[in-house]
């Protein structure tokens, strides 16, 4: 039995292995996936010396526990949240060093919603199509984590980094989401069209890995009936039968039957993934250049 392992002493609510994710496979069904907080993901990789692809850990909501078997740096990031070894404080958003056997403990959140542990040399289990990401639409990559589990772990490559705290940005109080209109908008009224930009919506309970829904104002559709499935994409905002906008992230279905209204600037999916239920949510009418 290899060493080079991290054993899981408390799962948390949902905890799942996340890299970069599977792009390129949508024709066969199957989502991107990934880290719903792709910067907060590499960040973390890079403190510990890990390439910015490496798998990490993604936690929702309570954080997790875990025994490495043996010495690793690990780096916790996304969502600020209180980090113990064996019962002592650790620095949030820097390099710790654990020694073997010794438990770290990630806390709940004390903002945001998804916090994200890198261990060097890296999440190591078996990639499915090129990638260590669980997909909980599809069921690819390895299952949730589950309390006695054991992860592997590569071998550490470069040295972790020499800063102390390293900055990120701060969960959303409000969530803006840029949007480019279509491919669908015409489906919809001029009123919709205008309380979609300008009307205030607010954050789901029941947001996932697969859409942030979203609480609000319905929109009335100008044309009724339902579209053949076409293809979908991160930041789709797509508008079921209640009217209210659905955001797609990284584990969304490859096609849908429910008309676009619009599609959000990936750059701003971040923070949609780091905003909890109640978050306000606005949506503002880009430019092709990411521009208000």
């Amino acid at each position: 039995m290899t060493d080079r392992a991290l054993v899981v002493v408390r799962a948390g609510a949902l905890t799942t292995v996340q890299d970069r994710g599977r792009p390129g496979h949508a024709h066969l069904g199957v989502p991107r996936s990934g880290a719903l907080d792709g910067p907060a993901a590499a960040l973390v990789n890079r403190l510990v010396g890990n390439p910015p692809g490496a798998a990490v850990l993604e936690t929702t909501l309570d954080g997790c526990a875990l025994r490495p078997r043996t010495a690793v740096t690990v780096a916790v990031g996304g969502a600020p949240c209180p980090v113990a070894v064996d019962g002592g404080p650790a620095a949030w958003a820097a390099p710790v060093r654990v020694p073997a056997g010794a438990l770290l403990e990630v806390g709940a959140p004390t903002s945001g919603v998804r916090s994200y542990v890198a261990v060097s040399g890296g999440i190591a289990v078996a990639p499915v199509l090129g990638s260590r990401s669980t997909d909980l639409l599809s069921g690819l990559g390895p299952p949730p984590l589950a309390n006695g589990a054991a992860l592997p772990l590569g071998r550490p490559g470069a040295p972790h980094a020499r800063v102390d705290v390293a900055p990120q940005p701060a969960p959303p109080a409000e969530l803006v989401l840029r949007f480019l209109p279509g491919p669908r908008d015409d489906w919809f009224t001029p009123e919709a069209l205008r309380t979609f930009g300008t009307r205030a919506y607010t954050v789901s309970p029941a947001a996932n890995r697969i859409g942030l829904r979203t609480l609000g104002p319905a929109l009335e559709r100008a044309v009724g009936g339902e579209l053949p499935s076409e293809g979908m994409v991160s930041g789709a905002v797509q508008v079921p039968p209640d009217g209210r906008p659905v955001v797609f992230l990284a584990d969304h279905p490859t096609t849908g039957g429910y008309p676009v209204i619009a599609v959000v600037h990936p750059a701003d999916l971040p923070a949609a993934a780091q905003a909890p239920p109640g978050t306000p949510v606005r949506f503002v009418r880009g430019t092709e250049r990411g521009g208000r």
